[in-house]
């Protein structure tokens, strides 16, 4: 089995369409919100994140397949006073499951934050998602809270 990381150049039509493949068989997973992506979204995402100057996807390849992706975006932690990676997404499709892609990613996504002077990395996972969870807890990840006293960060969202 080989397995290769390449970071996706939305240029490359083919990079593009893995990329799309991956992220839409997430999407119609439960965990992803059990619909396809839009016809509408499948054509303009590669360019749009083309443009986000802070944004960078990491495909897995196994035996030449696409197998794996991560989204990442830099972002800025004000109480450290420097910056941060938050991973958006992190799919491994189904028929590659198993294989420990999601720490593979992980560990390349923590060095390429290490490399640019990250204080940390950040993610969310669904209460119920314990496969991820258990994933993200194998690879060092934590809840968040600044006291106890306060409890844990909760993640939220309002959509415009």
């Amino acid at each position: 089995m080989n397995i290769q990381l390449q970071q996706v150049d939305f240029s490359d039509k083919q990079q593009s369409q893995d990329f799309i493949q991956l992220l839409d068989h997430y999407a119609q997973d439960i965990m992803g919100g059990s619909s396809p992506l839009s016809d509408s979204i499948k054509n303009k995402l590669p360019s749009a994140l083309q443009k986000q100057a802070h944004a960078f996807s990491i495909i897995a390849y196994v035996d030449k397949q696409a197998a794996a992706l991560i989204n990442c975006f830099e972002s800025f932690s004000t109480f450290a006073c420097a910056p941060l990676i938050n991973i958006h997404d992190i799919i491994v499709h189904q028929n590659f499951r198993g294989l420990g892609l999601s720490q593979i990613l992980l560990q390349h996504v923590e060095q390429i934050a290490k490399d640019k002077g990250c204080c940390k990395l950040t993610l969310e996972v669904l209460e119920n998602n314990h496969i991820a969870k258990n994933a993200y807890k194998k690879y060092g990840f934590a809840s968040y809270e600044l006291n106890p006293d306060t409890g844990q960060a909760l993640f939220w969202q309002k959509n415009l």
